[in-house]
């Protein structure tokens, strides 16, 4: 069943509410799994009747109501099948008691860090991390990771499954394991957000509600350790780069490179926000300073120069050798070496990137290879061999399933071979 499209201000309050509603049932009856579903049912009840019907006065206590009376429903028809007629007597007692309030327990935290178990794959705990706290549909989540919704569907049923096995108790983290299910949840946050920033497949650039939903999910856990400095990065890391997103694009859709934007069209807004938490958190020392500040810092300084020639191109390159050994990815080193070609130029940078590829297989690597290859044909153009980065940007172009992205490289194959003749 598809959810209905509500207008923006029910479905912000429905994205609000789902985690409470679903942390009310979990810890009423123990069941995540069950109660996950119910709860998406309700908020197809109240998509569909809340934009004639007008919101209730209490929507949390609304959509808990239908949720328990789904989730009765659910638990029966299980129990039936399993032919458990004592155990069906004894969950009916309390099934059959009236749904209290959810009252002042925020369960949104706790959620996030259940569908961030270390049992589960990373790509399980971000379409879960969607559903159950997001409260994305399944069709949503599979449309974003270019999968159909039945395959989606049964990836998330596996996950809750495995949740049910492994034994995971929906519990606040405790004191003893707090960080590692911390660190699991700004990885899956990261994930969520590159997603959108950048979207894997598609005709559009980005995807403005895994984005936006990353940012409100990463709000949520600075709010509940303001003291968590990584937790303060990564939001100051998303505001920071979600500051420059309407001038990524034209009026038609195109991709407008970083040198090339208006930045007079960045969220000034955003950019305060983030650059006050970063200030808040920033070590310049580096002692203990980890992946998302180191990140968030290269984002203040792209978005406080003044004009692209004004940027601090070698803080920048140094910032990213510092990454590199936090995180030696194949993104992150890449960025790297798009850093030093700035600020060395693309003879250094080009030399940079031949000896990541021998050590590390960069252009081999089919989660990256694009990338290599348009890093290659920038600079390989900037040396002036307008030939061979024209055959490059075709061939970057041909490995992207996003659509912005390979037209944009169409058109600088195309610039390329006209500075050529």
């Amino acid at each position: 069943m598809r959810r209905p499209p509500p207008d923006a201000g029910v479905e912000h309050l429905l994205r609000t509410e789902a985690p409470q509603v679903l942390g009310a049932l979990t810890r009423r009856f123990g069941r995540f799994d069950v109660a996950e579903d119910a709860v998406q049912e309700a908020l197809i009840a109240a998509g569909q009747r809340w934009p004639a019907e007008g919101v209730p006065q209490d929507p949390r206590s609304w959509l808990i109501r239908v949720g328990h009376r789904r989730m009765v429903d659910l638990l029966r028809a299980e129990q039936a099948r399993h032919r458990r007629e004592q155990e069906v007597g004894r969950t009916e007692l309390v099934l059959g008691t009236r749904a209290a309030p959810a009252g002042g327990t925020d369960d949104s935290l706790t959620l996030l860090l259940h569908c961030c178990h270390p049992r589960l794959s990373p790509v399980s705990r971000v379409a879960l991390t969607l559903r159950a706290v997001g409260g994305l549909t399944t069709a949503e989540i599979a449309r974003a990771y270019g999968t159909s919704e039945a395959t989606m569907g049964t990836r998330i049923s596996r996950a809750k499954q495995r949740l049910v096995r492994s034994g995971a108790r929906f519990v606040p983290a405790t004191d003893t394991d707090r960080r590692d299910r911390t660190e699991a949840v700004m990885r899956v946050l990261y994930l969520i957000f590159n997603e959108g920033y950048t979207a894997g497949s598609g005709e559009a650039l980005a995807r403005r509600d895994l984005s936006e939903e990353a940012v409100r999910l990463a709000r949520l856990l600075h709010a509940a350790d303001p003291e968590d400095a990584e937790a303060a990065g990564l939001l100051a890391l998303m505001l920071l780069v979600e500051s420059r997103h309407a001038a990524r694009t034209d009026a038609d859709g195109a991709l407008v490179p970083l040198e090339s934007q208006d930045r007079t069209r960045w969220d000034q807004e955003l950019i305060r926000e983030g650059t006050l938490l970063l200030d808040a958190v920033w070590d310049a020392r580096g002692s203990g300073t980890g992946p998302y500040r180191l990140q968030a810092a290269i984002a203040a300084l792209h978005v406080q120069a003044p004009a692209p020639e004004l940027t601090d191109w070698p803080r920048i390159a140094v910032l990213h050798l510092w990454l590199e050994r936090l995180t030696p990815t194949a993104p992150v080193r890449l960025s790297r070496v798009v850093a030093v070609a700035r600020a060395f130029g693309p003879t250094r940078g080009l030399t940079l990137l031949d000896t990541l590829c021998r050590r590390h297989a960069l252009d081999r690597d089919p989660l990256v290879r694009h990338h290599e290859r348009a890093v290659r044909a920038h600079l390989t153009r900037a040396t002036g061999d307008t030939a061979r980065a024209a055959a490059l940007y075709r061939e970057a172009a041909a490995l992207t399933a996003n659509g912005a992205e390979r037209r944009y490289l169409l058109t600088e194959a195309e610039r390329a071979d006209e500075a050529g003749t």
